[in-house]
């Protein structure tokens, strides 16, 4: 399977802005953001005029990272976007924003998107009562997402249950049971994540 195997924190430079990839790190000093808020490489410095194209590409980018979707899939995804009925951004937004990472993530059970991601793919979740592995899995309005009985035992788990959660409105959790519902798909609105998803319509559609 194809993945991302560089340092995540050069992503976030690379966008000018923190993707939130590295969990708590991303809100201490050590953050590379804060650290060196420009691009990497030994051009990152220099100052160029971005053209319009050069916008809806780097929005475009900066969604695949905020998710941890690689290019093909990201496709496939604005392709089936397209496709459905209703706004195609929003469409979009809200098919990433449902992928079973991306909801775990949501619950409070991981720290960050690509933790949530290496959480699910070890099995540590089960969707309806059954194991789920895949992070793109889509989950649907009732599904219920839980941290399976043998791995609520972990250190990782147990600390969740100490920690005070906040989460979206279209989903909610039982710390205690470390079980979380997925109540209503969630609409634009509910999708706090800084993507002008317009631009991303506009590279597609050229």
């Amino acid at each position: 399977m194809a993945r991302y195997t560089d340092a995540s924190c050069r992503l976030c430079r690379r966008e000018g802005q923190k993707l939130f990839l590295k969990g708590e790190r991303c809100y201490s000093p050590k953050c590379a953001v804060e650290k060196r808020n420009y691009a990497p490489g030994q051009h990152g410095q220099s100052r160029k005029k971005i053209s319009e194209y050069g916008v809806q590409l780097r929005e475009k980018q900066k969604a695949k990272r905020f998710y941890g979707v690689l290019e093909t899939q990201f496709r496939n995804y604005f392709d089936k976007a397209a496709k459905k009925k209703g706004i195609t951004g929003e469409n979009l937004l809200i098919m990433l924003e449902t992928r079973l990472d991306n909801a775990v993530f949501r619950m409070g059970f991981a720290s960050s998107r690509k933790e949530a991601r290496q959480l699910v793919r070890h099995g540590h979740f089960t969707v309806n009562g059954h194991k789920e592995n895949i992070p793109s899995f889509a989950v649907k309005a009732g599904d219920s997402i839980k941290v399976k009985e043998k791995s609520a035992s972990s250190p990782k788990f147990k600390e969740i249950k100490d920690m005070s959660i906040s989460v979206p409105s279209w989903i909610t959790v039982d710390v205690e049971k470390l079980e979380g519902k997925v109540v209503t798909l969630p609409r634009r609105e509910d999708i706090d994540t800084p993507i002008a998803e317009h631009l991303i319509v506009e590279l597609y559609s050229k």
